[in-house]
């Protein structure tokens, strides 16, 4: 099955090679998929992916999109905006960037906020430069795929020492089309020494809708800047996402990484940070919710490689009927990174007795003179909770509806941003019975 698979792809590139974008990228997108070819996907086998089978992708026949390929009434296009912000949009449908849909304001002197089409052909040499540096399509099939298809995404560039103050909204948003489609979103996020930013991505299913997103985002982040970044993943329950975040940072950088997980059939995230040099920090905020057979796998990794580095990771799952929920958190001390902090935890709360939590934090430590610790717990509701808020009469529906959602807060309130924190608020009392009775106590 994997053979015919990767076969498909190969058939796939030669049919749609002439489409893509930049002439300059096609020796590393030809070297990506010599790679794709050589390995093929991933099996059960390999210990990262030993909890996560992704045959049911494989086996599919997923085809590219093209551009203009499925209508959105204008006022689905506004439901999934954040109407509450004052924000730069750039909104994507199926894959493609919708120049009409989106909403740039006025930018500093030498921000750069345009899609890769547009900005390979206004900023050609900074792309060569930085396209591709950081995302390793060479340890990891999707990402070569990614490499070897990449036909559109956002490019974003903050100058030394400028602060944007708006955020900038990066909408993915997928619709029922005539057959089940893939595209591979490809995101390149550059900020200069002192720089700062804030960018959301959202990727955004239509119910029902049947397709595949393949993403990728790099982000170099120069000494001093600071990035605070939101993966918000509301694919629809029929749809498959795979996606991959990685991060270079460099002296006294600082990043913040928050990833929600609603959505999507079979999910895979993975976050890679790099503490490349003294100072640099990052944090990892997780949240993810499963229910049906959803099936929700998170893997980070970072990488302390300098001396006086921070790591903190905090990720939580809630699960119910038959979903299962993969965490891997990797932390890797080099022998060069003493005065490393690294702290570390994962808890998941499994509201069925049908529901799965596989989780496995880990740590290397190569460097005598560090603090580390990491934690995991699988458990479910607390009944001496549940016994106090039924004697305050309160029906049990309701009062684990209340626990779950005190559960998964603990997640969303490590978002300082606001209107954000307030969005996942309404997201995740969404997915709860009860909703309103919620939202009254959570107020």
């Amino acid at each position: 099955m994997t053979s015919t698979a990767v076969e498909y792809y190969l058939s796939a590139f030669t049919q749609q090679k002439g489409k893509f974008i930049a002439p300059w990228f096609s020796d590393q997108r030809r070297a990506a998929l010599d790679s794709f070819q050589q390995n093929g996907f991933p099996a059960l086998r390999q210990e990262n992916w030993k909890y996560t089978d992704v045959r049911s992708i494989t086996k599919r026949n997923f085809i590219l999109t093209e551009k203009g390929n499925g209508s959105v009434p204008k006022n689905q296009i506004n439901s999934i905006r954040f109407n509450e912000l004052d924000c730069h949009e750039l909104i994507f449908i199926n894959g493609h960037f919708s120049s009409k849909n989106s909403r740039i304001g006025n930018l500093p002197d030498g921000v750069i906020l345009e899609s890769l089409v547009i900005a390979c052909d206004i900023h050609p040499d900074m792309l060569q430069k930085h396209l591709g540096n950081n995302a390793n399509y060479t340890i990891g099939a999707f990402t070569a795929l990614n490499t070897a298809f990449l036909h559109d995404g956002a490019m974003v560039y903050i100058p030394d020492d400028t602060v944007l103050e708006k955020p900038i909204c990066i909408f993915y948003l997928s619709t029922e089309t005539k057959h089940s489609f893939i595209t591979h979103p490809r995101n390149l996020l550059i900020l200069g020494r002192n720089a700062q930013a804030t960018v959301i991505e959202s990727y955004i299913g239509i119910e029902n809708a049947d397709y595949f997103t393949n993403s990728v985002t790099e982000a170099v982040i120069r000494a001093g800047a600071k990035l605070e970044h939101y993966k918000i993943q509301q694919e629809s329950e029929q749809s498959y996402h795979i996606g991959n975040f990685m991060a270079q940072q460099e002296k006294d950088s600082r990043l913040e990484s928050h990833s929600v997980s609603l959505g999507g059939k079979l999910v895979r995230n993975d976050i890679t940070s790099n503490l490349a040099q003294p100072g640099a920090s990052v944090t990892l905020n997780g949240l993810y919710m499963a229910r049906h057979r959803q099936h929700v796998d998170n893997h980070t990794l970072i990488n302390h490689l300098e001396p006086h580095t921070k790591s903190e990771e905090y990720y939580r799952g809630v699960l119910d009927d038959h979903a299962r929920g993969v965490f891997n958190g990797k932390v890797i001390v080099h022998e060069n990174a003493q005065k490393t902090d690294a702290q570390q935890s994962n808890a998941n709360l499994l509201l069925s007795d049908n529901a799965e939590a596989d989780t496995k934090p880990e740590l290397e430590i190569y460097a005598d003179d560090v603090k580390c610790s990491h934690g995991a717990t699988v458990g479910q509701l607390d009944k001496q909770m549940l016994f106090y808020l039924r004697s305050r009469a309160i029906e049990e529906d309701k009062a684990r509806s209340l626990l779950t959602y005190a559960f998964a807060e603990d997640v969303i309130n490590r978002i300082k941003f606001v209107p954000i924190r307030k969005r996942l608020e309404d997201l995740v009392i969404g997915r709860l019975p009860d909703a309103a009775l919620i939202r009254e106590f959570a107020a």
